[in-house]
């Protein structure tokens, strides 16, 4: 009876076996199908990806940005500054025509009074000009090829500023050695003022080209112009000067003594100096043979120390005047030292009238007529002077 079971037990193993292979085959082909129509469908839409991204790139990105300032935006916003401007001039009682920036200013700060130590954390109102960046004009048409030929070097502004820099310096150089052919060249170059003026920093040019500039693109403008500038040329001159920004001239403010004559007629001039507790006053002739006289004593005598005899020389020899003028000082207060730098600021002062305001202008950049402000530290309770501490000790 157990070989019936057996070979029933075989038949139906058999049979699940081949519907187990037939199901199998039946998968597989399923799943073929299903990838060959995958990988067909991936084909096309990868061909249509690439045609999609072919068009992108043919045009210029840039020229799909969005601008971050319109044209409308900044004027709608220059109207309501000016009907503000009108509002607040209205509540200070002045004038709305009138009205100018200061005033603005001046009535923000006194109704919204802030206590903030950060002055961009305080409420201003400024023209939308001033509070907007500057950017730059369209520089691509309607199909993103760009208009300029130095587009794609990233600063065409800067590039385009400095080939025409370069086309001017050759242009002035030929006219030079057309001069130079004919003889009617001179040598002899003009002496030209600059101290009253600078030239634009890197954040200024940068504002006026709307470029983003590194400090070495920066240095070579700027010595471009400089040897633009040391050729003879009024047009080179005049293309100089845009790149050039007026300073007030501080020795202007300084106040210079009159001239004074006493009874031969000889001319003098008066001033007082102070440093430290020391003040001095110092009377100097406009000639004489080098004579210092302090208190009524030499000042070889007066200042045994080489230091202060030197600051007392010093103005004399920072204008090449040595031994052309005669100097009368009277001193009190103070130590030596003090009494020199004192005395140094009087002379230095006095000199102001005989010179011209160029060397009034190099006196007060090489510090002569500024006071010196520095004084003796005090001593602090708990220390053994200024700074210095009391010897520490364990036990």
């Amino acid at each position: 009876m157990a070989a019936p079971c057996v070979s029933c037990g075989a038949v139906v193993s058999y049979r699940l076996f081949l519907g187990g292979r037939g199901n199998l085959a039946w998968r597989q082909g399923f799943w073929k199908g299903a990838a060959a129509e995958l990988h067909a469908g991936s084909g096309a839409q990868m061909l249509r990806l690439r045609h999609t991204t072919a068009g992108t790139t043919k045009k210029n990105v840039a020229a799909l940005r969005r601008e971050t300032y319109t044209v409308d935006f900044i004027k709608k916003q220059i109207e309501e500054f000016n009907i503000g401007k009108r509002h607040l001039a209205n509540m200070m009682g002045e004038d709305p025509e009138t009205f100018t920036q200061e005033d603005i200013d001046r009535a923000i700060a006194y109704l919204f009074p802030s206590g903030l130590f950060e002055k961009r954390a305080r409420p201003i109102m400024k023209h939308p000009e001033e509070i907007f960046p500057k950017q730059r004009a369209i520089q691509w048409g309607e199909d993103g090829r760009p208009f300029h030929f130095l587009f794609y070097t990233g600063k065409p502004s800067y590039y385009s500023l400095m080939h025409d820099t370069y086309g001017k310096l050759l242009e002035v150089e030929k006219h030079h050695n057309q001069l130079r052919a004919k003889g009617l060249f001179s040598e002899r170059p003009k002496t030209k003022d600059l101290i009253a003026s600078r030239w634009l920093i890197k954040e200024e040019l940068e504002e006026m080209l709307v470029e983003k500039l590194s400090e070495q693109d920066y240095g070579h403008f700027i010595r471009l112009l400089e040897r633009l500038l040391t050729l003879q040329c009024d047009a080179a001159e005049e293309f100089v000067q845009r790149f050039r920004r007026s300073v007030t001239i501080q020795s202007k403010k300084q106040l210079i003594e009159p001239l004074q004559y006493d009874e031969q007629g000889m001319a003098f001039s008066r001033s007082e100096g102070k440093r430290k507790s020391a003040k001095a006053d110092a009377v100097v002739y406009e000639h004489g043979s080098g004579r210092i006289i302090v208190n009524g004593t030499d000042y070889l005598l007066y200042f045994p120390v080489t230091q202060d005899r030197e600051q007392l020389m010093f103005p004399f020899h920072f204008l090449d005047r040595l031994g052309k003028h005669d100097v009368t000082c009277t001193v009190s207060g103070g130590g030596r030292s003090g009494q020199a730098g004192a005395i140094r600021l009087a002379i230095s002062r006095a000199l102001c009238s005989f010179v011209t305001e160029e060397e009034v202008e190099w006196m007060r950049q090489a510090g002569l007529l500024t006071i010196d402000p520095r004084v003796r530290e005090r001593k602090k309770p708990g220390q053994e002077g200024a700074r210095r501490k009391f010897t520490w000790k364990k036990r």
